[in-house]
């Protein structure tokens, strides 16, 4: 394992935590919280998109440690990289050659990844999200820039900065070391 000897995963702010909710986003998280506590399962919209099978609660992005299939298997060609985590099978293909991000009209779950190579890193700037993935109350507008760097052989590090000013007082960034494995993605099954 991996000895990073923190006890967080964020790293900016310095102490580890994230910032404050802006007025709007506490707002925001009040009323979605008395909403949930009001209508906990009225249809399937009321219930989270993990819930639903659409999204894994550790497939990302951005990449968060879970308790089970938390593995992320990469594939590159010239001009795209695919990331493929082992929640849920969630495919996110990044392309590489420039081309220009989706309209702000269409959102996507997963958003919409534009990459780039900064030296030997791998950055993923992954705007357009679909508002109802519902990710620590973060609105639509928010983004997420991912930076995969290797560090040693059998070592990347990630690192994801999330910048939402309607949702948080400053942008927050969470590093986490991703070990190579030789062991397979497992076949996942999700049942609402």
């Amino acid at each position: 394992p991996v000895e990073t000897r923190r006890t967080s995963l964020i790293i900016d702010p310095p102490n580890g935590k994230l910032p404050a909710l802006t007025t709007r986003g506490q707002q925001r998280a009040n009323d979605n919280r008395a909403y949930r506590e009001a209508h906990p399962a009225d249809s399937y919209v009321d219930r989270t998109a993990a819930d639903r099978c659409l999204l894994g609660f550790n497939a990302g992005p951005p990449l968060n440690p879970g308790g089970y299939n938390q593995n992320l298997q990469i594939f590159q060609t010239p001009d795209h990289v695919a990331l493929m985590t082992e929640m849920v099978h969630t495919v996110r293909v990044v392309p590489l050659d420039g081309r220009p991000p989706l309209k702000n009209d269409i959102q996507q779950w997963s958003g919409d990844a534009r990459g780039y190579w900064d030296g030997d890193t791998l950055v993923v700037e992954t705007t357009g999200f679909n508002e109802e993935r519902r990710w620590r109350n973060a609105t639509g507008a928010v983004t997420l820039v991912e930076r995969f760097t290797r560090i040693d052989a059998d070592t990347l590090e990630y690192e994801y900065t999330v910048t939402d000013p309607e949702t948080w007082s400053s942008s927050w960034t969470a590093s986490i070391p991703l070990r190579r494995t030789e062991t397979p993605l497992f076949e996942y099954a999700c049942h609402e």
